[in-house]
């Protein structure tokens, strides 16, 4: 009962659906009033990239007996799906700094690209890192990127996060799907990524 609990937590936060969520919450916190009609359709693209689409291509490598489940478990079979999510990330992040109304928003999904980036590189030094605390992690440092940027008290949700990652932290760990290290490794990167972006991307563009 107790692993069908900790399996029943790691596919609802699956890392799949960070990216959506972290836009709805940038939407609902961010101060400027926007249409609605602009943010309802940059929410429906973002779902449909970030969760819909991969879900399909998880789902087809499935069938084709390339991973065992949509957990991947191994280093081999996060190779391809990560590379994918690295793709999407980068021309979703592409494109929202074209519109210049949500650059904020395009430097988290640079965010997430470079820290699923770091995730690839350290395949081939044989270390596997948790994707679930990486995005946890991720939307954390967004969450304290928004908090400094527009200068809004976000403690009580940044705390609820963290809370959030010992319950995933936990649950994985229960399940034997990573170590220690590869929990908070993951946890790290996904923090790190967001204020790294933040600080440079604006560097690069104007």
């Amino acid at each position: 009962m107790i692993l069908k609990n900790e399996k029943i937590i790691s596919y609802v936060f699956h890392p799949v659906l960070f990216a959506t969520i972290s836009a709805l919450l940038y939407f609902i916190i961010q101060p400027h009033v926007l249409p609605k009609v602009f943010v309802y359709k940059i929410l429906a693209v973002i779902f449909i990239s970030t969760y819909i689409i991969p879900i399909l291509f998880l789902f087809i490598l499935k069938q084709r007996n390339s991973i065992d489940d949509f957990h991947l478990k191994t280093i081999k079979e996060r190779k391809l799906p990560v590379l994918f999510f690295i793709t999407i990330t980068v021309l979703l992040a592409m494109r929202l700094i074209e519109i210049h109304v949500v650059n904020l928003l395009a430097y988290s999904f640079y965010g997430a690209a470079l820290a699923m980036f770091m995730v690839f590189i350290l395949f081939y030094f044989k270390i596997k890192t948790s994707l679930h605390t990486l995005a946890i992690g991720g939307l954390t440092g967004f969450l304290i990127v928004i908090s400094y940027h527009y200068k809004i008290r976000l403690l009580i949700l940044i705390s609820a996060l963290f809370i959030l990652f010992g319950i995933v932290a936990y649950a994985r760990l229960s399940l034997k799907a990573h170590s220690l290290k590869e929990i908070y490794l993951g946890y790290f990167i996904g923090v790190l990524s967001q204020f790294l972006m933040y600080y440079y991307i604006p560097l690069w563009f104007y």
